[in-house]
């Protein structure tokens, strides 16, 4: 959609400049060899910001790492992130997290801390050498264990067990990590956790640690729900009401998860979608790291009442998902790739489906987060047609991608896909097989908005999310109804298809003609971009006087704007329900009121 232009891209980026490398560097096990690298990347007087690169040189993968130094005293580590550190005295270590201690040849992962003090780093060492590559330390770390298999679920406990590593020396013990943290460490191969509350989702991995305390890769998880019935009922009805939460958000909007609580949105939808991961190279990769798993959030801001602290292995928007999930237990969450901005990869994932797939479902599944995310969301914008970019991978591009991700996901995930809603004649939709490609989804989310708006400047004037065709409307097809039409032929089951609500108005400026069809001088100003507005502002600054459609307008001095108002969604979810459509979702949370005005005309519409 063409809305979907990420405001704070690079933003992550702009918190992290780069200072010159002060190299430290070391081999890692025998057969392979090492460098530890350290930089401190920001000083701003009272405390700096380092940063360790760990980077396998050798021809052979490295398995685990462990990085020591010593700082003078008065310096010291004050938060970390990526990595176990811990300190006695004025020696500090920092190990990997289960996620990220594998190196192959050639690759490097980088973990960072903010400190106090204006000391630097001496002594290091790498896994036990020194951190120049000069010497090589002779113990392997073990494998990885087996992925843990469940078994005796009750509404506060649950049995794991699992396959033995294997270690060239033997294995100490297993530490057994939920949800990412380590919550018991043990010497056989099973492990029953206890304490846990009922009708919730957790994960579990496990990693061996050997004799000489080196600790392995995890294994893979495995997702438990403990049983038991839990307070907060689902939302009456059977129909998706989902929303989109953007990543970026959390930025200049200053809008975060809890917002979903205290509007009382969270209470009228059953899912979110989190936008967006970028896909790269062909494959799904996390985009922005820092509001996505480390931005540390206050009491007063988090959903579970409780500051996060420096060192617990999950922080940013992901754990406030977490929390809003115990919270709402009925939510589910997808991870949603892609979007105007980030389709560009999708491409040369189509080449190799099945790599692309398992590159998703790794992201997915990271065992600091898996337990977050009950599936994921593809948007690509579009396929075999052009968007940002242009596409020639072929109609049976988007079919090929979501069997893959079926396959790798398997039925127990959402698998989902935000697509055109296009309904001309030779348009987008006509471009891939939509129809087969269904089969392997859950549903689509069919983007009927963004249909005309000031990228046209000169108009003329349309509402861009017309639920139906009207007379001089400016481009045949492009509304609701012939979209949903047009995807129904092609073989797409109704109860497959959402209804798609933009919570923001498209605006034309230099505007003298109230009723729609008039001429413009340029796009109206909007407070992130021009020609676009939030309804929570357009409400009160340029209120609807007019109709068509389906839709509202409103014509206000020398602008005019078209945008849904809780009246119109009411008319739109009527035409969905009798249309056996799946439901509805909306992009995005922000654009919403403080009451959640729009949440609420969707939930009760579908009802």
């Amino acid at each position: 959609m063409r809305f979907r232009h990420r405001a704070a891209a690079g933003f992550a980026t702009l918190l992290l400049p780069f200072a010159g490398l002060v190299g430290l560097a070391s081999p890692a096990e025998a057969a392979t060899s090492a460098t530890a690298t350290y930089a401190k990347t920001q000083d701003w007087g009272s405390g700096f910001e380092g940063k360790w690169t760990v980077k396998n040189t050798g021809t052979t993968a490295l398995s685990s790492w462990t990085v020591e130094w010593d700082f003078p005293s008065g310096t010291k580590v004050t938060s970390a992130w990526d990595a176990t550190v811990t300190s006695s005295g004025d020696h500090w270590t920092a190990k990997n997290l289960g996620w990220n201690g594998t190196l192959a040849p050639g690759a490097s992962i980088s973990f960072g801390f903010n400190g106090s003090g204006a000391g630097s780093p001496s002594g290091c060492k790498l896994n036990g050498g020194s951190c120049d590559g000069s010497s090589v330390p002779g113990d392997n770390a073990p494998s990885a264990p087996g992925t843990p298999s469940a078994s005796g679920v009750t509404d506060t406990s649950v049995k794991l067990s699992w396959s033995a590593a294997t270690d060239d020396k033997g294995i100490k013990n297993y530490d057994v990590l939920r949800d990412g943290a380590t919550v018991a460490t043990v010497t056989g191969t099973s492990y029953t956790d206890t304490g846990l509350s009922k009708g919730t989702d957790y994960s579990y991995t496990v990693r061996a640690r050997d004799t000489g305390d080196q600790t392995g890769p995890a294994s893979g998880a495995v997702k438990v729900r403990t049983t038991g019935n839990t307070e907060e009922p689902p939302p009456t009805g059977d129909k998706v009401k989902l929303g989109y939460f953007t990543e970026w958000g959390v930025y200049g909007r200053n809008y975060h998860v809890k917002n979903l609580v205290t509007s009382g949105s969270a209470a009228k939808i059953t899912h979110i979608n989190y936008a967006f991961g970028n896909v790269k190279n062909g494959q799904c990769v996390v985009d922005d790291t820092y509001a996505a798993y480390d931005k540390a959030y206050t009491a007063d801001q988090s959903v579970s009442g409780t500051a996060d602290t420096w060192d617990q292995p999950l922080r940013g928007n992901f754990n406030q998902l977490r929390q809003l999930k115990a919270k709402y237990p009925h939510i589910k969450v997808l991870y949603s790739f892609g979007g105007w901005t980030y389709s560009g990869g999708f491409g040369q994932a189509a080449q190799n489906p099945a790599a692309f797939a398992k590159s998703c479902k790794q992201v997915v599944e990271d065992p600091r987060w898996a337990d977050v995310f009950d599936g994921i969301d593809i948007d690509w914008e579009y396929p075999n047609a052009c968007g940002l970019t242009c596409d020639s991978s072929g109609p049976a591009a988007l079919k090929n991608l979501t069997q893959a991700l079926r396959s790798e996901f398997g039925q127990n995930y959402l698998v989902t896909a935000a697509i055109t809603a296009d309904g001309s004649n030779g348009g987008k939709i006509d471009a891939t097989d939509y129809g087969g490609a269904s089969q392997y989804l859950d549903w689509y989310n069919v983007m009927t908005y963004d249909y005309f708006g000031a990228f046209n400047a000169q108009g003329p004037t349309a509402p861009h999310s017309p639920l139906t065709s009207y007379s001089g409307i400016p481009q045949a097809g492009f509304n609701s109804a012939d979209a949903i039409a047009k995807l129904k032929s092609k073989g797409v089951p109704s109860a497959k298809l959402l209804l798609g609500i933009g919570f923001y108005g498209r605006g034309w400026t230099g505007v003298t003609q109230s009723a729609p069809g008039g001429t413009a001088t340029g796009a109206a100003p909007g407070t992130y971009e021009a020609g676009i507005e939030d309804y929570k502002v357009l409400k009160n600054t340029c209120p609807a006087n007019g109709t068509i459609a389906g839709t509202a307008y409103a014509h206000c001095g020398n602008n005019w704007w078209s945008y849904d108002t809780p009246s119109t969604i009411a008319g739109k979810m009527s035409w969905a329900k009798n249309q056996g459509l799946g439901g509805a979702f909306f992009w995005e949370f922000s654009g919403d009121t403080t009451n959640g005005e729009l949440v609420t005309a969707i939930n009760n519409g579908l009802k």
